[in-house]
């Protein structure tokens, strides 16, 4: 299966706050600015899913608008991780001793009494064997989302094994990429 995994528009939310499932509206300009290079990149006709975040929703609107054959559908399973409590917080201000917590149990400890990064694998993973029979897809979706493909890509359903075994680099804001499943 080939996979394009495209991250959200810019959202309008300082960069060193935590921010997941909270619904950031995007800056102004970014999701239609993102849209053209991937209207132009796209293959004709792909399944198109998309988070239910509106950073999400708006790239897909806006590449919906350029390319009426991607017909986007929501799917939530594309949610970015849920922060639970830290959420909108700086991450300067959480608390120490809960960030060593999450180190500690990187697969396991629930963020904020939100979600764990194994939860989000998991719910990732029930989207991508859904997709599996289509041949190829786009999802418009988050940064840890696209790890969590990563992830599977390299290690299947295997629990994340620490933070330094989760992959490091997402695109920017807008950007895309392909992989091959």
């Amino acid at each position: 299966m080939k996979l394009w995994l495209v991250r959200h528009a810019r959202p309008q939310i300082e960069l060193s706050r935590c921010y997941g499932k909270l619904d950031v509206e995007p800056v102004a300009g970014s999701a239609e600015a993102s849209a053209g290079a991937l209207a132009a990149a796209l293959p004709p006709g792909l399944a198109t899913r998309v988070s239910s975040r509106s950073r999400a929703q708006r790239l897909a609107q806006a590449l919906a608008d350029l390319r009426p054959d991607l017909r986007p559908e929501t799917d939530p399973r594309l949610d970015e991780m849920d922060f639970g409590a830290w959420e909108g917080v700086p991450w300067a201000e959480i608390p120490r001793e809960e960030l060593g917590r999450w180190t500690a149990d990187f697969n396991g400890y629930r963020c904020g009494g939100g979600e764990s990064v194994g939860r989000l694998v998991a719910r990732v993973a029930d989207a991508l064997d859904e997709m599996r029979p289509l041949g190829e897809a786009v999802w418009l979706t988050h940064a840890g989302v696209i790890k969590a493909v990563q992830h599977l890509a390299k290690h299947g359903r295997a629990p994340v094994e620490g933070a330094a075994a989760w992959p490091a680099g997402a695109p920017d804001f807008g950007g895309w990429l392909e992989l091959t499943l």
